[in-house]
């Protein structure tokens, strides 16, 4: 990963500096004590991740992040900063940040927060080159149905379901769906996969654990993230936004069971996801 660095106190670039360039695969690019230099060099070099101080003279890093984001949408930005107001936090939120890093520097807390935006920035990059295969399928090498099956494995990684064993049953009942036209309500399974009743229950059952985990994963997510439209828009579509917020408070400690799991609203998004 190619990192930049952005604060006017010379002593954090090179702190920052030493703890990114511990892992051999991540490399410092740049860094400056001047934000209207930053936003120069960002313009024109390839830069994966920034760390930008909020409080910074000239243009302050929230407005930095703004004009970089305009034009390169796809950098990630890590905010730095001793400031504790909660408003503007998170106007440095709604600018586009992943995460905040306080002053002073605590090395555990930089090292796991990076590891973090690296992970999303990885995803993200697997998910574009999944889409971009399935995109570039003309109709007449791949049906239909095949992309959006390549296009539900691809969420359900996003969501971090894929070593579930529901996973499997959420894929072939998508399938179906897909082929039938039909909501997840109106599908005979017992019927298109020749099942009792009791096995019916047992494989809803299966993806029922599945989707949980998905829910778990993407709660956590959003406390992290609260600001991602992707994640927002993925969540109130598979999940429902009363149920993720319950989920975030469980996950916090602050309600003693999570958010409700309804198969029906998950399928019928991931089906019309596609």
């Amino acid at each position: 990963m190619k990192f930049y660095i952005v604060d006017d106190d010379q002593s954090i670039l090179y702190v920052l500096q030493n703890i990114i360039e511990q892992n051999f695969n991540d490399e410092v690019v740049g860094m400056t004590s001047s934000s209207t230099g930053a936003l120069q060099e960002l313009m024109v070099k390839d830069v994966d991740i920034v760390l930008v101080d909020l409080l910074m003279p000239e243009l302050s890093g929230v407005d930095l992040v703004r004009k970089v984001k305009d034009v390169k949408p796809n950098i990630r930005f890590v905010m730095i900063s001793k400031v504790q107001n909660s408003e503007m936090r998170a106007e440095a939120y709604k600018a586009g940040i992943e995460f905040f890093i306080n002053k002073p520097i605590n090395l555990i807390e930089v090292q796991a927060v990076l590891k973090n935006v690296k992970q999303s920035l990885q995803m993200a990059s697997q998910l574009s080159s999944i889409s971009k295969m399935v995109n570039n399928f003309t109709p007449r090498s791949q049906p239909k149905s095949v992309k959006a099956h390549h296009q539900a494995t691809a969420t359900l990684s996003y969501l971090g379901m894929t070593s579930e064993k529901g996973t499997s049953d959420i894929l072939k009942i998508a399938s179906l769906m897909e082929a039938q036209n039909e909501n997840y309500r109106n599908l005979d399974l017992e019927q298109l996969m020749d099942l009792s009743e009791h096995e019916r229950r047992i494989i809803e059952q299966r993806i029922r654990r599945a989707i949980k985990v998905g829910l778990a994963n993407i709660a956590n997510r959003l406390i992290d993230n609260p600001y991602d439209e992707q994640l927002s828009d993925i969540s109130n579509l598979l999940f429902g936004y009363e149920s993720v917020h319950s989920e975030m408070l469980y996950q916090q400690g602050k309600r003693p069971s999570g958010g409700r799991i309804s198969i029906q609203k998950f399928l019928d998004g991931l089906v019309s996801k596609e």
